[in-house]
């Protein structure tokens, strides 16, 4: 069994980024009143304290939202979603993406996450629970690549995947780029978003050069740089792929892009 758990980097400079973009597509995807599926491989357990155990050891939070939180007005469905977070449960409680998915979607939307690991997967169910009710919430506990392939197409097919692996498996790196062919072709309608980490290694640049040889129309590659949130630390950016990526996004991409030049 991977042991991989996010809550010691929740809220790092990697989920800025990712979440950002996330609750962006979000946004544009909702203002139209049209059903949406929503479907993620590696959910985590949604749900994460900044100023629990887990966070305080590594501290990424600190290098991460709780020091850009200001590059996000109150108006931005980030923002927005964290707020909503905040007040169901604490301020020191930060949204994984089920979460933030959950708190921007609507009650005709359905919302699909799979999560394989034991621990992770109890904790997403009380997690998900714990926040407002939401009628198209399905949950399994499955690998999260074998869910994708057997839930393609959705109905509705209108929707947005997220793609959020802990690359434990190393293999990822470059088996991902045929897995996302193979569901593209599936459901060529649909947003799918990868998320990688930028390695000091290399180890993600089959990854790109993969994604990038299958030219996908629409896909929207971006990607951020910082510096390591501890001595030691081989993950010095993340970045994204975004196939049929929405209006505006990548305006959105830019303008993050040019704050962590800044860092």
């Amino acid at each position: 069994m991977l042991s991989y758990q996010h809550g010691f980097h929740a809220g790092n400079l990697a989920d800025v980024q990712k979440h950002a973009l996330l609750a962006t597509m979000l946004d544009y995807l909702t203002r139209k009143d049209k059903p949406l599926s929503y479907i993620e491989t590696h959910a985590g357990r949604a749900l994460y304290d900044l100023a629990g155990s887990q966070a305080q050891k590594t501290g990424e939070a600190a290098q991460g939202i709780e020091k850009v939180a200001d590059w996000f007005k109150p108006s931005h469905p980030y923002a927005r979603a964290r707020k909503a977070i905040a007040e169901t449960h604490t301020r020191n409680i930060y949204p994984g993406s089920p979460a933030i998915a959950q708190a921007l979607l609507r009650d005709t939307d359905q919302l699909h996450l799979a999560e394989l690991h034991p621990t992770e997967f109890a904790e997403l169910k009380a997690n998900t629970a714990a926040s407002p009710s939401f009628a198209g919430l399905h949950i399994k506990q499955q690998d999260g690549i074998q869910f994708a392939q057997s839930i393609c197409p959705p109905e509705p097919k209108r929707g947005l995947m997220l793609i959020d692996p802990s690359y434990e498996i190393k293999s990822d790196f470059e088996t991902l780029p045929s897995t996302i062919y193979k569901l593209h072709r599936k459901w060529n309608v649909g947003i799918i978003a990868l998320w990688y980490p930028i390695l000091k290694n290399g180890t993600h640049l089959p990854l790109v050069e993969g994604m990038k040889y299958a030219n996908f129309p629409g896909c929207l590659h971006t990607e951020v740089r910082f510096k390591p949130a501890q001595k030691g630390h081989g993950m010095h950016g993340s970045g994204m792929f975004i196939i049929n990526a929405p209006y505006g996004l990548a305006e959105e991409a830019a303008r993050l892009t040019g704050l962590f030049n800044r860092l």
